[in-house]
């Protein structure tokens, strides 16, 4: 097979399942693949649990000890010469206990599963902003691969068109051969361009019917309004409000905090003993006959007073407050970062808005005619057809890089800035 025909053929199928539109193609918008992601994703599913679960701990928490029976029966009496003698004359014993549970113990439970419960919540819509990050950013990458790419098959269209006719011509000796290899040489660069550009757009497409769930190919649905959304300058001040305020995982250290000190806490009051209360019958061991106790048991704190435990849990409660820290510079410096990739993607963005309009377009196709007619050289051909490609390549990637660093903007201060 003729190379030239091959990647045509390869090129077809490739555009052909790209453009299909059938039963099981799914065009949609960043915010209704939003909906659909909260409603689909097993991630998600499973997170939410987790916060059902972590919320019947605190019923468990409020519960009180149960009660203890204890029964004791005669099994041989050797004076009488029975077994299992229970009746008037024999013997069983009979205790009821309860254990009360002193100094704040289950109000110090209770409060630990409450806090149990928040940081659940928190993980929960931590997941939700990395998902949705890894989601539209995805998204806006499928949209912008998915220009370049019919880009790139209507130049790879109008090659293959130059080419069939400087074949008929070179057979007839008209044009020199090596205007034909060099036009080949073209072709085979921007159908590898294509190519790559494919491999990587499959690569999106896999992560995003991941997180949605579905078998569906996904066709991003995102006019160029939505990419103008991102042409507004923050402040970093204003951007690290917004994340003390908002994002999940540094608001999770702060419980972790509370949580620390709930357990110091916690630990504190188990130093405090417990009561036992009971009442018992004993029909026949006892003082009298039939007898009915009433007692009460309690540890006395000596020596141990759960003094290692406390301070343990002293030293724990410090070391999440230098994590907290640690993580607030970490998250400082992380906006601080994000907030520069975002101003330099924007400049590019503005620049590419100045330079690029719909003449670059109209100096393609008038090179083209001109070229066609023998007006434009092989050699002033190439040079702007390859430039022209090359400008597409760069606005693509420009467009990607502003959408992206934005959604960074976003994941790192856990609102939506933009």
């Amino acid at each position: 097979m003729n190379p030239v025909k091959g990647i045509v053929f390869i090129s077809v199928i490739f555009s052909s399942f790209l453009a299909r539109a059938s039963s099981d193609t799914l065009r949609i918008s960043v915010q209704d693949a939003d909906g659909l992601f909260l409603k689909n994703n097993y991630n998600l599913l499973a997170s939410s649990m987790n916060i059902d679960a972590q919320r019947a701990q605190i019923i468990q928490a409020g519960l009180y000890p149960n009660p203890v029976f204890t029964g004791d029966f005669n099994a041989i009496d050797p004076e009488n010469s029975k077994v299992a003698h229970l009746g008037k004359s024999g013997q069983k014993f009979f205790q009821l206990e309860q254990l009360i549970l002193l100094g704040g113990k289950r109000k110090a439970q209770i409060e630990l599963a409450s806090t149990n419960v928040k940081i659940a919540e928190l993980e929960f819509q931590d997941m939700i902003r990395q998902l949705k990050f890894q989601l539209h950013t995805s998204l806006y990458f499928l949209n912008q691969q998915t220009f370049l790419i019919n880009k790139y098959n209507k130049q790879l269209e109008l090659l293959e068109t130059i080419l069939s006719a400087y074949d008929t011509q070179v057979k007839k000796g008209n044009i020199p051969l090596k205007d034909m290899v060099r036009l080949k040489g073209v072709y085979l660069n921007l159908n590898n361009n294509k190519a790559e550009a494919l491999k990587e757009y499959f690569g999106e497409m896999a992560k995003v019917k991941t997180i949605l769930q579905t078998d569906s190919f996904v066709i991003p649905n995102i006019p160029d309004t939505n990419i103008e959304q991102f042409s507004k300058e923050v402040g970093v001040a204003q951007l690290n409000e917004l994340a003390f305020q908002n994002r999940p995982d540094y608001l999770i250290t702060q419980q972790n905090v509370t949580l620390a000190e709930q357990y110091f806490q916690f630990q504190k009051t188990m130093a405090k003993p417990d009561i036992n209360v009971f009442t018992s019958y004993d029909q026949r061991s006892g003082a009298f006959r039939n007898q009915v106790n009433v007692g009460v048991s309690i540890p006395i704190p000596v020596w141990n007073k759960n003094q290692g435990n406390i301070k343990s849990a002293m030293i724990m409660k410090k070391q999440q407050e230098y994590t907290t820290e640690a993580f607030k510079a970490q998250l400082l410096a992380e906006i601080h970062n994000y907030h520069a990739q975002f101003i330099q993607s924007l400049e590019e963005y503005q620049k590419y808005k100045k330079l690029y309009n719909e003449d670059f377009d109209l100096t393609l196709a008038g090179i083209t005619e001109n070229f066609k007619k023998g007006n434009v050289s092989m050699i002033e051909f190439v040079d702007f057809f390859e430039a022209y490609n090359d400008a597409l390549a760069e606005i693509a990637k420009i467009k990607i890089n502003l959408a992206t660093s934005a959604e960074q903007l976003n994941l790192s201060t856990g609102k939506q800035v933009f």
